[in-house]
């Protein structure tokens, strides 16, 4: 029998877990991306061998005050099956809850990221006009960089100016089956690896 004491215990300890980023891996088909939640959104999805590993990782548990610890949550699960639903062609729209961690601007970007529909591309020019900015396109490219949640803020929709591939966390090999998905018969342009 749990006395009252017991219970406020609980509920602390219980407390204490929801606000602690917690992270696991995916494997997906173009490669394993590090998922983390934090406070019931998901914070992290982003690719597990990234070169920017260790900035990103610092710069989301310095803006959310809590380090990093292998786990699992109802986020995670979920973003876990939005995942594999994506992968296999049947989800097109993300509903888990994201958490933007990063600057004002990145997260400005970012924001921006999530109006491209599922199938289309921008250039990073365009994405600079569509914020007003048409000079700040390096600003533009480094927050797409810079992006911790790939595939539910779609930073793989982000071409060159000329339309070519280029610069991705997780590989242009990635960054092209990923728009193959989304786009086979549009993409077939980015027929670079087989």
């Amino acid at each position: 029998m749990l006395r009252d004491g017991d219970g406020c215990l609980a509920a602390i300890l219980s407390l204490e877990l929801t606000l602690m980023i917690v992270t696991s891996v995916f494997s997906s088909p173009v490669g394993e991306l590090l998922l983390g939640s934090f406070d019931g959104q998901l914070c992290l999805c982003d690719w597990r061998y990234r070169k920017q590993r260790e900035l990103i990782d610092r710069r989301i548990q310095d803006g959310l005050g809590e380090e990093f610890r292998e786990g699992t949550s109802l986020v995670i699960d979920q973003a876990k099956e939005e995942l594999s639903e994506y992968f296999s062609g049947n989800r097109v729209s993300f509903a888990v809850p994201c958490l933007l961690a990063g600057t004002d601007f990145q997260k400005l970007v970012w924001d921006q990221l999530l109006t491209i529909p599922f199938g289309t591309t921008l250039s990073y020019q365009d994405l600079a006009n569509r914020l007003g900015k048409p000079t700040a396109v390096r600003g533009v490219a480094a927050a797409n960089g810079a992006n911790a949640l790939s595939i539910f803020v779609p930073c793989h929709r982000i071409l060159g100016s000329s339309g070519d591939l280029v610069g991705y966390a997780g590989g242009l090999r990635a960054k092209q089956k990923l728009l193959e998905l989304e786009n086979p018969v549009k993409n077939t342009q980015f027929l670079m690896f087989d």
